[in-house]
């Protein structure tokens, strides 16, 4: 076989791979219609929530853009972790909560969410006005989720019941919220896609 017909052979199938990861990673399925909408807000209806988290809620959906959003969590962990059902006399809030991630961690993987920064707290709040009992967080961390209706496939998921049961328990307080339009330099698609160019770039110059 010609070198010049293994040379665009090979950047053929560099290209299709990244344009296979390009459309797993990036929500193509367009902001939430209005029914989608309501489905889950009456799943999380049926689930007791409270009605201000419920309109709470409503209003994010329906403000989806259909495209990938970030959520913000501070979290603040309680030692000894509560004494539910399945937490063992001695275990940690973090060896709970890793149970509780036991489930999350393959639902966000599979539908290309992830964290993007996470990190231990280093010290007290060093800035705290217009919020009581925001002076102490242990940890803090970015998801990133594909799209709205990702995060709410995984939040719906009757699964999710139980596992939620650790996170509770192994939790102080925390605070969630999302933010949407966001970027970062590092975004995977790009990386990707640089790291693609240079080496098909190198592979047309091989000898």
């Amino acid at each position: 076989m010609p070198r010049s017909t293994l040379v665009r052979a090979s950047q053929g199938v560099l290209a299709a791979l990244y344009l296979a990861f390009f459309s797993w990673y990036t929500s193509c399925g367009g902001p939430l219609s209005s029914e989608e909408i309501d489905a889950y807000v009456d799943i999380m209806r049926e689930r007791g929530r409270a009605e201000e988290e419920i309109a709470n809620l409503a209003a994010f959906l329906e403000s989806d853009t259909g495209d990938d959003l970030v959520i913000v969590n501070l979290i603040e962990m309680r030692e000894p972790p509560t004494p539910i059902e399945g937490v063992e006399p001695g275990e940690s809030a973090s060896d709970v909560l890793g149970r509780y991630m036991e489930y999350m961690w393959p639902a966000l993987l599979q539908r290309a969410c992830h964290p993007v920064l996470f990190g231990i707290a280093a010290a007290p709040a060093v800035e705290v006005w217009g919020i009581e009992g925001a002076e102490r967080w242990s940890q803090a961390g970015l998801m990133r989720y594909r799209s709205r209706r990702d995060l709410m496939e995984i939040a719906t998921n009757p699964a999710f019941s139980g596992p939620h049961e650790f996170k509770i328990a192994a939790m102080m307080k925390t605070i969630a919220f999302p933010i949407d339009p966001w970027g970062q330099l590092g975004d995977p698609r790009l990386v990707l896609g640089l790291a693609v160019a240079v080496l098909g770039l190198a592979i047309g110059r091989s000898r």
